[in-house]
This record gives C-alpha cells, structure tokens and sequence, in this order.
C-alpha cells in the first residue's frame, strides 16, 4: 500500500460519517435504546423456539457426545457474538442436555498479508473481548488460543476432555481448510460439527449447486424464509459450571504484540461489538431506513445501513437486522423490501458461489461465457492503461474514480470501511 494511500485511509478512518440527527421523538415514543430492550423482550418470549436442525452439519463420522467428558466446546470462527448466535445456541443446548459446561474459544492468527492492519485486528479484538465480558456473566467460559486452529485446537480439546465441538459456518477456502486439519487431528469419538449461524437460510439448505444469479437463487431464499427467518431464544447463564476456569486475556497486550500494519488507523466512527452495531441498527431504523429505497445509489445522501463493519465480523446477526427491520419498516415497505433483497438475497448469494465455487477468487471461477470474451478481447486497445499505483494515487482520467479513492462524502460508508465493502 503506498505513503499517499495509507494516509488517505488513515484520514478517513478517523472521521465519522455525517449521519442525519435522529428527529425528536414525540411524547410517548420511546427514548434512545428502545431497540435493544425489545430486542432483549423477543427474545425472552421466543425462549421456547426450538432451533432448526437443518441449521446443522456433521463434519464428522461420529455424532453422540463423548460420555464422561468434562465440557462442550463452542469453536467461536466467523460469528463473533453471544446473542443471536444459533451455532452458541444450539452448543449451550447441547451442553444443557448432557448436565455439562460450555467453553468457547476463538484461534487467533495474524496472516502475513497487507491486509493485517491495525484497523482490522483492533475491532476483531475490541468485539471478542466484549463476548468474553458477556460470557463470564453467563457463566461460559471464553479462551483466546495464540495460533492456527489445525495446531491447536484438537490438543485442548483432548487436554481439557470435551465431548463435542461446534464451529460456525464460513464458504472460504481458508476456513474450511482450518475444518480439516481440525477434523484430521481431533479424536474419532468426539464429534465436529458445523452451524451455519451467519445466514438466514442456510448455504446448504438454499440451494445444492452453485447459483447463476441473484434471480435464480431469490425465490430458494425468500420461499424459506417462513421457515428460517424466526426470533431467536437467548443464550443464558449456564447452569454448570467448569472446574478448570480459561486463562483470563489481557487485551491490551494482546493487540499490542500483534504484527500488523499500524499505519491503518483504527476507526472512529465505528465502534466494535454487539451493543454499538445495534445503536447503529436504531439509528438506520429511526432515520435512514426510509430513504434507503430512492437515496441508497446517492453518494450524497445518508441512506445506507452502515451496519457492514459489524455484520463481516460476526457482531450482528443479519437475521437480527432483517428481523427488526421488517417489525419496524411498516411505513416505508419499498426500502425494506430492497434492504431485504440487499441484505438476504444477495449476500447469502455470495456465500453459495464461495461454498460452490472452489476458484471463487480466480478468473477461473468465472462462466465459461465470461473467460472467452476475455480471451477474445484480450489484445484489444485500450485508450487508457494505468498502473495499479496510478489507480491508487487517482491519477486517472476519470474523475469519479479519482474523486473515489480519497473523498470523505457525508455517506462514505465504503472509504470508512473496516471490513469487506457492502451494498447496504
């Protein structure tokens, strides 16, 4: 990443984006963090919802609970939450069942890669620690592994004798090689599997192949939703307790000793964990919500969600936001019903062409249609050639482009991103 680049991105990161002012609540309405007490309410009433097992998938042979173990392991990947967590929900039931107590761990590595920034591991910490606080008051205990799950995982688990394993769901080539190496190295008699907790329907419950379009998945995703787009039970204080209690993290220092790009400075204007990406869903619910439908391709407008930084990491459950936006969005039916589409159709779209897609990262991963027009047109002239410095730099003749890289527009939810850009 060059000089000028890093600090455009710096810059940015510290400056939050111009977000119209919730209106003055009228008398009667309720006050600032109305949301997250009805959310806390759903689910308090929804503690009888049973949780679907088509959610689950065996990576293992074995499937019965290792009799006489001392714990339920929940392998924390992707969702890095404590609420609304089905893969957490159903580790808790299990472990429930079998009179034992819930652990969950989450393997920390930092991959050498320009990527490994400051920005991204600090609020990939700042929300684990948030979990950890909530997991001691539920009587859960929490572990921060230093290392790659395949190196360390199936050792404590045979260390601290657990009788199962649950892991949360990603399509990623990385995270299901790290599945594998668990796999291979865990013992026969306990049992891995896997919770698809970060889509609505899941990957495999949605379709069996990979998708064309948004068009051929849509009605595969929305003809489920009766089925999977349910309130979700609250994970609870856990009713056993662990003899050997986790090593307590200091977070401090373990953001400290991490090798990444500092240069890439943490951001301001989004806070990490569950409670601020739920003020930052009331704050789209109250204000942004209806204008999402007509203003959400204006760059100058405030009418996007600002809810991807949380959502990539795993602090908010999409479900929670499709939830909570349909109970709400009664008067502005049109801009829920794209925010829907955005939200659900479209990225659970890109998990099926991860999950079924094995080049997904690849011009190889591309229809057969794509890569001969490619090929055909490849020794075309082009009017204008830049290199990736100069696309970095905008020095381009497009003006949009160029303006792109480094403008801070009142909207900038893409410039300010700490994670993988979003189209809500």
């Amino acid at each position: 990443m060059s000089d000028r680049k890093r600090r455009a991105a710096s810059s940015s990161s510290g400056k939050r984006p111009k977000l119209p002012s919730a209106p003055d609540r009228e008398e009667g309405k309720e006050p600032a963090g109305w949301l997250l007490r009805a959310v806390q309410q759903q689910r308090e009433d929804a503690k009888d919802q049973s949780f679907n097992r088509k959610r689950l998938r065996f990576i293992s042979d074995t499937e019965k609970v290792t009799q006489g173990s001392e714990g339920i392991l929940y392998w924390m990947l992707r969702d890095q939450r404590v609420q609304d967590n089905w893969a957490l929900i159903h580790a808790q039931q299990l472990a429930a069942q079998e009179n034992l107590p819930l652990h969950v761990c989450f393997c920390l590595v930092v991959p050498k890669s320009p990527l490994s920034t400051l920005r991204h591991y600090s609020f990939l910490l700042k929300g684990l620690e948030e979990v950890a606080k909530e997991c001691k008051q539920l009587n859960i205990q929490f572990h921060l592994l230093r290392g790659a799950a395949g190196d360390l995982l199936p050792a404590f688990v045979s260390d601290r004798d657990f009788g199962a394993v649950v892991t949360d769901f990603s399509p990623l080539r990385e995270h299901l090689q790290l599945l594998k190496d668990v796999q291979k190295k865990l013992k026969k008699d306990v049992p891995l599997m896997q919770v698809d907790a970060h889509n609505v329907v899941p990957c495999w419950e949605a379709s069996p192949k990979l998708e064309y379009a948004a068009r051929t998945i849509r009605g595969k995703i929305t003809s489920r939703l009766p089925e999977f787009l349910t309130d979700f039970p609250a994970v609870e204080k856990h009713p056993h307790t662990a003899v050997r209690t986790a090593k307590p993290v200091d977070w401090d220092e373990a953001l400290a000793s991490l090798d990444v790009d500092r240069s890439v400075e943490e951001p301001q204007w989004a806070k990490p964990g569950t409670a601020a990406g739920m003020a930052m869903l009331e704050s789209f619910i109250d204000v942004r919500l209806k204008l999402f439908n007509t203003h959400r391709n204006d760059p100058n407008s405030a009418a996007l969600s600002q809810l991807s930084p949380w959502i990539r990491f795993g602090h908010l459950s999409a479900q929670r936001v499709a939830l909570q936006v349909r109970r709400c969005g009664k008067n502005a039916t049109e801009s829920v019903a794209s925010f829907i589409e955005e939200l659900v159709v479209r990225r659970e779209l890109t998990d099926n062409f991860c999950f079924y897609n094995e080049n997904y990262d690849s011009v190889k991963g591309a229809y057969e249609w794509a890569q001969k027009t490619l090929k055909d047109h490849a020794k075309d002239k082009r009017e204008y050639l830049y290199t990736r410095e100069q696309l970095e730099q905008a020095q381009t003749h497009d003006k949009l482009w160029n303006a792109a890289q480094f403008f801070d527009p009142p909207n900038d939810e893409h410039q300010c991103r700490v994670g993988p850009p979003a189209v809500f």
